[in-house]
């Protein structure tokens, strides 16, 4: 089997945690970074639920695109669909990606099941840091989680304006409590 591509848009960008030869920035047009999946286990509980990212519909989204050796397909296959489709709120999807460099390819890449019951839809800045800011779960807080995940965004030197944002409006409700 050929080599394959693995794109990765929050938490695999910085932890991808399966074997890759190459890296490189990629968009993938067509679907957004959102913190529209409901999370009620690592980042809130059912009860008081907390926010995390999902490939939604509409616009474009920055990441990585990963470069996997074909030998390592069933591996690194078996390894996302464990990480990614738990509740199986994404889709498992293969998708085209342009390199910034130049050129493109065709990248595993989960999105959002809009029809699965943890899909919150698109919120607005408000909306999104009211529903993540105390919410808390096995993997800590949520605050702790969208501040994280907008620091290693900068780090990579990738900007999401919205998330950003959202980040901004989590800073001023801490510090003002």
């Amino acid at each position: 089997m050929d080599d394959f591509w693995v794109f990765g848009y929050g938490s695999l960008m910085w932890r991808p945690g399966f074997a890759h030869v190459e890296t490189r920035k990629a968009r993938l047009h067509g679907y957004r970074r959102s913190l529209c999946v409901h999370s009620h286990v690592h980042r809130g509980t059912p009860n008081r639920p907390g926010l995390v990212l999902g490939l939604d519909r509409g616009g474009s989204c920055l990441g990585l695109a990963f470069r996997v050796p074909g030998a390592l397909y069933d591996e690194v296959i078996a390894y996302l669909r464990e990480r990614e489709l738990v509740t199986r709120v994404y889709l498992e999807k293969r998708l085209r990606v342009r390199f910034l460099d130049g050129g493109e390819a065709v990248a595993v890449a989960y999105v959002v099941d809009r029809t699965h019951v943890q899909y919150a839809g698109r919120l607005n800045v408000e909306d999104a840091a009211r529903r993540v800011a105390g919410a808390i779960g096995q993997s800590g807080r949520n605050e702790e989680y969208v501040l994280n995940t907008v620091e290693h965004l900068k780090a990579l030197g990738i900007r999401d304006h919205w998330l950003e944002a959202v980040a901004a409006r989590l800073s001023r409700q801490a510090a003002a409590e």
